[in-house]
């Protein structure tokens, strides 16, 4: 029997998975990883650090499935997205990667912006501050002597496939986060490039992310047990990736994603540009397919904020919604704690509770960061080519386990929402099926949904109910952005 490993570079966590070719699950490591902030808007990792956390979790699915192991045809990558990871001649990372929640280039960001409006044109996307092409050019003005020495500029997970291969390869998922990529071509534009003082020659290869990249290295072949024929599929960014993980492949399915940030996905027929509304327009992983995606910057983490501030852990604060009172409009909140990307692109909106009155409690400020949180997800979801009441998304991450929010989501949006008996099918798994995918296997057989548990239906009471303070919510945005 054949097996795969999926390997997925989170911001939190390094996780890999082993699966055999029935997609039955083998063996689960992770490690966790640690972000540095060095400054205000700062936010760092090691590159090294992913490695030594792939190294060690690999290592140990190799000691505890020894025979398993071995019988690993190839291995599939996913990761965190828009990471600036520059190396030197000797292929030596110059500096701490600066991750995709940085925000120290919005300066940049803007400049790139207004000179250039190609950027939103070819590369599908608005300049924000969390994509990798003004890291760089802020690199370039604050550390022209390290940006001099850029040799090649790497993403997180291709910085893995490195260690894994030798071989510097990126996915047409990932590359497309950078704003370096023609969306639509499907290759490195140089004219993009060029605006930020780079050449193609400084980027790696382009491979889709279901075709085979490079061969692991033979010493980590011996060192795991594997076989020397392994190989490394090209891969996915980590939305892409899970959106495999989830057997998404045809035009018009979606998912919703209630993780720190929340994201709503839809793939789209061709390439499908909406800067103007801060939506993301990328290739899927997937050969001649393309996507689009809103993202808002806070939904689960509006919720560990919350928790931060109270005290109380996350099932207390639940326990104290008012099953009565589960329809209420007020207080409001906004969820916007980190700045928002769409429909916004406002690094600088703050977020905040409104409408306050002395008998609100926990309970009260719980129910609200979940309507408020549904709001800017409706509201993201909104700017998607055609997206309202036209499609089924599947729930998944850590906040699909929340009927209500869930139910909120549905209500807004008009989507019917499927809640997978898993509601924890990430990236790993999508990686995983790529690697299958890179191994011959076929589309359908790999990319299959996952078993549903239940279905959430639109509400359309709860929808009229919530409308005045949805708009009210905008309405208010509006005028703060203002002052």
């Amino acid at each position: 029997m054949a097996f795969y490993l999926g390997i997925d570079i989170g911001t939190s966590a390094v996780k890999v998975i082993l699966l055999d070719e029935a997609q039955r699950e083998h063996a689960l490591a992770a490690r966790v990883l640690s972000v540095q902030r060095p400054a205000p808007g700062f936010s760092e990792q090691s590159a090294d650090d992913w490695w030594q956390a792939v190294d060690s979790a690999v290592s140990e699915i190799a000691a505890k499935c020894p025979i398993e192991i071995a019988a690993v045809r190839a291995i599939g990558l996913s990761g965190q997205m828009h990471g600036l990871v520059p190396l030197d001649s000797q292929n030596t990372p110059l500096r701490p990667a600066i991750l995709w929640n940085d925000t120290r280039a919005s300066v940049e960001a803007a400049e790139l912006a207004e000179a250039h409006p190609e950027f939103a044109t070819i590369g599908g996307n608005l300049v924000m501050a969390g994509f990798t092409a003004p890291k760089a050019v802020w690199m370039a003005r604050h550390e022209p002597e390290l940006f001099a020495k850029i040799k090649t500029i790497l993403l997180p997970k291709d910085y893995v496939r490195f260690c894994l291969t030798g071989a510097k390869i990126s996915d047409m998922s990932d590359a497309s986060g950078t704003l370096w990529l023609d969306i639509a071509k499907r290759c490195w534009s140089q004219k993009l490039l060029g605006f930020c003082g780079l050449q193609i020659a400084q980027m790696p290869k382009l491979v889709e992310g279901s075709a085979v990249s490079a061969t692991l290295l033979p010493a980590l072949a011996q060192k795991w047990g594997m076989s020397p024929q392994v190989v490394v599929a090209g891969g996915a960014g980590d939305n892409a990736a899970a959106a495999v993980g989830l057997g998404l492949r045809n035009t018009g399915e979606g998912f919703v994603s209630l993780g720190t940030s929340g994201v709503v996905f839809k793939i789209t027929d061709g390439f499908a540009e909406r800067a103007d509304k801060a939506v993301h327009a990328f290739c899927h992983a997937l050969p001649n397919s393309w996507h689009q995606m809103g993202v808002i910057l806070s939904a689960s983490d509006s919720l560990s904020w919350l928790c931060a501030v109270t005290g109380q852990e996350l099932e207390a604060l639940f326990a104290q919604m008012k099953s009565e009172d589960s329809d209420k409009c007020w207080p409001l909140f906004h969820p916007y704690l980190s700045g928002e990307r769409t429909p916004h692109n406002d690094a600088s909106a703050k977020g905040g509770f409104f409408s306050l009155s002395r008998t609100d409690d926990a309970g009260d400020l719980t129910r609200a960061v979940l309507q408020g949180t549904a709001f800017a997800m409706a509201d993201a979801m909104a700017v998607l080519d055609d997206a309202r009441g036209q499609q089924t998304l599947i729930a998944t991450g850590g906040g699909a386990k929340n009927a209500y929010w869930l139910r909120l989501i549905a209500s807004l949006t008009g989507c019917e929402i499927a809640v997978p008996k898993n509601t924890d099918i990430g990236a790993a798994l999508g990686a995983a099926r790529l690697a299958m995918l890179a191994d011959q296997m076929t589309l359908a057989c790999v990319c299959t949904p996952p078993e549903v548990a239940y279905t959430i239906q639109p509400d359309t009471e709860l929808a009229a109910k919530l409308a005045p303070a949805h708009q009210f919510s905008r309405q208010l945005y509006h005028l703060i952005s203002k002052m």
